[in-house]
C-alpha cells in the first residue's frame, strides 16, 4: 500500500470519525412547546395572546402617555424632557414644587406581576398589592427611599407595564407612589 493511500484511507477515517461525532453531539431533547415566530404565547385569555415581531410599533410606547400629561402627574408646574428611549423610556423632571427627578415607563410583552414580585423579593424591595382600574397590580418602594416609587399593572393586551417616579431625594414633593400609578392609569386608559 502506498504513502498517498494510506493518507487517503486516514483522511476518509477521520471525516467518518469527525461526522459521527458532530452528528452524535447535536441530539438533545430540550422541554417545553416550540412556538412560531409571532405564535401564542399561552398566557393570555384561552392561552391565545400574540406577540408581536413585526416591530412596527418599537418605541411607540414612549408616546402612550404625552408629556403635558406626565409633567401634571408628577407635581406642579413640572417640566417633563427626555432622556432616553429604548427597551425602557425615560423623562427627566425640572422646576416645579418637587424640583428634580426622572420618570421610567416600561412595557414588557412577556412579562408578569408574578415575575415583577419575585424580582422585587430578590431586591428586598417592600411590594403591596393594589388595584388600578379594576385590575390587580403592585406598588413597589425601595426601602429607606420615600423619594421614589413604582406601579406595575397587567397591560390592556398582553404582558405588564410598569411606571417608576423618582423625585430627587430630599425635596418637597408628593408621594411618587400617587404619580406612579396615575401614570400607569393614563397607560391603560389610552391603551384600550
Amino acid at each position: 500500500m502506498s504513502a498517498r493511500s494510506r493518507r487517503v484511507r486516514g483522511a476518509v477515517a477521520l471525516s467518518v470519525l469527525a461526522l459521527t461525532a458532530a452528528l452524535g453531539g447535536c441530539g438533545k431533547t430540550v422541554p417545553g412547546s416550540a412556538l412560531p415566530a409571532g405564535g401564542t404565547t399561552g398566557t393570555g385569555t384561552g392561552g391565545t395572546s400574540r406577540i408581536n415581531t413585526n416591530f412596527d410599533k418599537l418605541l411607540r410606547e414612549c408616546q402612550v402617555v404625552a408629556q403635558d400629561d406626565i409633567a401634571k402627574s408628577v407635581g406642579d408646574n413640572m417640566y417633563v424632557e427626555p432622556s432616553f428611549n429604548g427597551a425602557v423610556c425615560m423623562w427627566n423632571l425640572t422646576g416645579g414644587t418637587a424640583g428634580s427627578g426622572m420618570v421610567t415607563l416600561s412595557w414588557y410583552e412577556l412579562g408578569s406581576l408574578n415575575n415583577e414580585k419575585q424580582n422585587n423579593d430578590r431586591l428586598k424591595y417592600v411590594t403591596n398589592d393594589i388595584t388600578v382600574q379594576g385590575r390587580r397590580s403592585v406598588e413597589t418602594r425601595r426601602p429607606n427611599d420615600p423619594d421614589s416609587c413604582g406601579v406595575s399593572a397587567p397591560a390592556a393586551d398582553t404582558g405588564i407595564v410598569g411606571w417608576w417616579v423618582n423625585y430627587r431625594s430630599g425635596s418637597q414633593h408628593a408621594d411618587p407612589c400617587d404619580a406612579a400609578r396615575k401614570l400607569v392609569e393614563l397607560t391603560l386608559n389610552l391603551a384600550r
